[in-house]
């Protein structure tokens, strides 16, 4: 019974990491588009730090803000903190500049998985960065 068991166990984890592997194509599938629409290159989609600078340069934030990813992930606490500022600064600016509303920001940052897909595979047009705008005071 038990080597039944196991067998099972085996094919199921089998099935689970296939299905998160396609998964996982697809959100850089995604992200590809993202960065196609914003006429950067695609396949930057897939150099892990790389990405993040590429991602930067669609939203408008200056190259230093990597460091500041550095320092989130090195200092605890504080650093988690900031990372969760920056992920919502990032995400707005990224909405902002596929001329989407506030609520798709929110979405963004709480269903990365699901709107970064929207925005790449969807009728979203790129607008320019949205940080790099005019700002008022």
């Amino acid at each position: 019974m038990s080597a039944l068991l196991l067998a099972t166990n085996g094919g199921l984890f089998a099935i689970l990491v296939i299905i998160y592997l396609a998964v996982i194509v697809f959100e850089i599938a995604a992200l590809w588009k993202v960065f196609v629409k914003a006429g950067q290159p695609g396949w930057a989609a897939i150099i892990p730090i790389y990405n993040l600078y590429i991602l930067l340069k669609v939203i408008g934030r200056p190259a230093w803000w990597l460091l500041l990813f550095i320092v989130g992930v090195i200092v605890p606490f504080v650093g988690w903190i900031l990372l969760l500022v920056i992920g919502i600064i990032i995400a707005i600016d990224l909405a902002k500049s596929f001329a989407k509303s506030s609520g798709f920001a929110v979405g963004l940052f709480l269903l990365n998985f699901i709107f970064i897909p929207i925005l790449g595979f969807g009728e979203s047009q790129y607008v320019g960065p949205a940080a790099a705008g005019p700002r008022a005071m």
